[in-house]
């Protein structure tokens, strides 16, 4: 209870805070977090996939489709490299140029065999020119990859 007395100038207050409500929610909501917690868990069980269970070998891993292949361009100092899934295309400079027909070319032939692949990778080395990735950009572009990201960190 609050009682409040009055003597001369000052006051004291004696006040009694009842923690029983508060006890009671905290108990409520700590229940209602572990129930909540418990059936996430049990949400994400897969069945079937136990090292110790029957394995299904009807199923067989299909390779993902072609549109889903990555595809990176790298601009390096020797010249680009392409790469597409695990196989890599080399395309050395022309003397001190980059031999940007050729790159566009070998994209064009890449296009030809995953028609419905239209996103892209660009890297490039971190001392080289930002203009050498403009070009990478353009020669995609032009090959028919229109969805480009720009990789940071550079080409590895």
């Amino acid at each position: 209870m609050a009682q409040i007395e009055q003597s001369g100038g000052k006051r004291n207050s004696n006040f009694e805070v009842n923690l029983v409500p508060f006890i009671d929610l905290m108990s409520v909501l700590i229940t209602f977090l572990l129930i909540t917690a418990v059936w996430t868990q049990v949400s994400m069980i897969k069945l079937g996939s136990s090292l110790y269970s029957k394995q299904n070998t009807d199923e067989v891993d299909k390779p993902p489709p072609k549109s889903e292949v990555p595809l990176r361009v790298d601009v390096k100092d020797a010249g680009h490299i392409i790469v597409i899934g695990t196989k890599r295309i080399d395309v050395p400079k022309k003397g001190a140029d980059y031999d940007i027909e050729t790159l566009v070319m070998q994209l064009m032939q890449i296009k030809q065999v995953y028609p419905e692949k239209v996103d892209a990778v660009v890297t490039v080395d971190e001392h080289l020119k930002y203009d050498f990735l403009i070009q990478g950009m353009d020669a995609l572009l032009q090959a028919g990859f229109p969805a480009i990201s720009v990789a940071t960190g550079g080409a590895k």
